[in-house]
């Protein structure tokens, strides 16, 4: 019973068909729109990579328009930069698994002594032979070996993926000369529209400088401790530390795991466990405690939900999906909640935790 003078209470929006419904067909559309992006992965992961790396020098067309120079001179530059990042990781890449396969058979005699050293373990602990022979009989040198040629091989597979990628790059650097001019024109005309799109964009990048930051600060620190160390290839392990930096919580676990066996190969468990600590010490404080804080900072997603978009888009897309987890959740909160001004309060319960500052703001907010 509404009392005199007080204010009639908001009608509740009516649906021309059950909330519960709406809910279900929407659940229904997520996991074929799912399932198409798993069936074509191959597609859509490098097109996405290319976008990304051309939102990431999508700046450099923006400094060459305002010191004056031409549309296509800018579009060079950038073109120019993101192929020299793209072809120095993959290049180093291949050469460094190239030397990883070349040295991996000289450990060969040390691989059977250590699974004689296993065996002897497991006999002085009660293991019976039959059972020691189930559990050591698949781990020799030349699977080792075959498997160093798989990954040369899938190094070879992202060649030819690379050359989609290029051809990307160079279509999207094209249209990028006038992206500018386009976005005006979308500001005008659907502005919510262009909220989005320039939301995604200044995320991508900005969870782009904070990640390569930490990827070399993590590179050359991980480097420079399995020199020390006297761990074989040293440049190899830090590039892939480097590379693993853009996979959000987990990155340091598959970075550690090829350093780890090639110094139990080389120089025995003292080693391994070596590496495995500072690893651990050192990836472990700046990948999943310091640099969590501020990606959460800089993209506006809480550790919470940058973990499970690791997971969902590493399950969908492999492994590119992995490393592109971030920015693919970025593009999907862009399309789906800021493209929407009545669901934008929505950021406040996927986004990182309110700093001092807005928690002020909000505190004096009527």
């Amino acid at each position: 019973m509404r009392m005199p003078g007080q204010a009639p209470a908001p009608a509740e929006p009516q649906w021309s068909i059950p909330r519960g419904l709406i809910v279900l067909l929407s659940v229904a559309a997520a996991v074929v729109a799912i399932a198409g992006m798993k069936a074509f992965a191959g597609v859509i992961g490098p097109t996405f990579l290319a976008l990304m790396l051309t939102i990431a020098v999508q700046p450099v067309q923006e400094w060459a328009r305002r010191r004056g120079w031409p549309a296509w001179l800018g579009m060079l530059i950038a073109l120019c930069a993101v192929l020299f990042i793209v072809l120095g990781l993959v290049g180093a890449l291949a050469l460094s698994a190239y030397q990883l396969a070349s040295q991996l058979p000289e450990y060969a005699g040390r691989l059977d002594d250590l699974l004689g050293y296993a065996r002897d373990l497991l006999a002085d602990l009660g293991v019976s032979s039959d059972q020691i022979q189930k559990a050591l009989h698949n781990i020799d040198m030349s699977k080792l070996v075959g498997l160093v040629d798989d990954l040369l091989g899938g190094a070879i597979g992202v060649f030819s993926n690379l050359f989609f990628v290029i051809a990307l790059l160079l279509f999207m650097a094209v249209d990028g000369m006038s992206i500018r001019q386009r976005m005006v024109v979308v500001a005008r005309e659907r502005p919510a529209i262009a909220h989005a799109i320039g939301e995604f964009a200044y995320g991508t990048r900005k969870y782009l400088v904070v990640s390569t930051v930490f990827g070399a600060i993590v590179a050359v620190l991980d480097g420079g401790a399995l020199w020390l160390m006297g761990v074989p290839l040293p440049l190899l392990w830090a590039l892939l530390s480097f590379i693993t930096n853009y996979i959000p919580n987990i990155g340091f676990v598959i970075g550690v795991i090829p350093p780890a066996l090639l110094a139990l190969l080389d120089s025995g468990p003292m080693l391994m466990l070596w590496v495995i600590v500072v690893y651990s010490v050192i990836n472990f404080v700046i990948q999943s405690i310091i640099q969590p804080k501020f990606v959460g900072d800089a993209v506006g997603l809480s550790v919470t939900l940058t973990f499970m978009s690791l997971v969902f888009w590493a399950w969908v897309l492999g492994g590119l999906g992995a490393i592109l987890a971030v920015p693919l959740t970025l593009l999907v909160k862009a399309l789906l909640l800021d493209i929407d001004p009545s669901t934008r309060w929505a950021d406040v319960l996927i986004g990182a935790p309110l700093n001092k500052k807005e928690l002020a703001a909000e505190k004096e907010s009527p």
